[in-house]
């Protein structure tokens, strides 16, 4: 395959981003019918069609969603470039991009990440927040520098990355004030048929806490599961049920959902992991995250 020509990607994505080849033309200071002869270039050179037509509209199929993807980033990097160039600046801000899997509780990803802005160096900070395999795939291409997990990256994996420790602790359960006083003295078997709320099936934690509850012959009642762990906590903050934090963010808990503890077991980890590129840490950010995980898990 020949290298790509970026003048067509442009004028694919300013198609793609105006939906109409007329406006695209104008523009790019180029006439409707030049542009669609450019377009058909690009699509024949990658082999595949890149929009549908919707009345006058062209809208992006599901290969033209990937190019486009592609393109608004290799452009986005253009302007960066061309800012630090601009500018000279040496105290130009570099970027630093992290993936948080969407079941880590946002205030330890707020313990872990906040530290960066007392580097040294300028740092503009990107959090991207979504389910694992998305963002190990974002990773695999360079799209993101880091993972903030509750798992590992799996055995023989495709993607190339290593794990990094952040740390483990046990678990704090929770419930509304007036409901705690009703749980009699014997955690955790105090937990049998009470109401309960559970992290979803996202969350790794899921299949410890129903593994230990087993071992313990108690049958909580799970009245409703949650990928949002903030969601969760809300519902157990108006009485909904039993839920539980990893106990690193316990004191958060507390002061911020007005809830009272009924117990806590370290027979039951949670564990949070780092995913780099790098096996041996360079960047400057990741290191920083690590850092600071240590106190956190004491």
């Amino acid at each position: 395959m020949a290298q790509l020509n970026y003048h067509h990607l442009q004028y694919f994505f300013t198609i793609a981003r105006e939906g109409s080849i007329v406006k695209a033309a104008k523009l790019l200071h180029l006439s409707p019918q030049t542009l669609s002869g450019q377009l058909k270039t690009f699509e024949d050179y990658l082999g595949e069609k890149l929009f549908d037509r919707v009345g006058k509209r062209l809208v992006l199929n599901e290969m033209g969603n990937t190019v486009y993807s592609y393109a608004d980033d290799i452009f986005s990097l253009g302007h960066e470039l061309q800012q630090a160039l601009k500018s000279k600046d040496t105290n130009q801000r570099f970027v630093f991009t992290v993936g948080v899997v969407d079941v880590i509780p946002k205030i330890l990803a707020f313990d872990l990440l906040s530290p960066t802005f007392s580097m040294d160096e300028n740092i503009r900070l990107i959090c991207k927040e979504g389910d694992f395999d998305s963002l190990l795939a974002d990773l695999a291409i360079n799209k993101i520098d880091l993972i903030i997990s509750d798992r590992p990256l799996p055995p023989g994996s495709a993607v190339r990355a290593y794990n990094h420790s952040l740390g483990e602790c046990g678990l704090t359960f929770y419930a509304e004030k007036s409901a705690a006083k009703t749980f009699e003295s014997g955690f955790p078997q105090n937990l049998d048929t009470k109401p309960m709320l559970l992290p979803g099936d996202k969350s790794s934690l899921k299949i410890s806490l129903t593994s230990w509850f087993e071992e313990l012959n108690i049958s909580p009642v799970v009245v409703a599961e949650f990928d949002d762990s903030a969601l969760m906590k809300f519902f157990g903050q108006f009485g909904y049920g039993v839920f539980c934090t990893p106990s690193t963010i316990e004191e958060h808990v507390l002061k911020q959902y007005k809830v009272a503890v009924i117990g806590r077991t370290d027979d039951v980890k949670e564990r949070f992991y780092a995913i780099s590129p790098e096996r041996k840490l360079k960047h400057p950010a990741v290191k920083k995250v690590i850092d600071v995980a240590i106190p956190l898990f004491l």
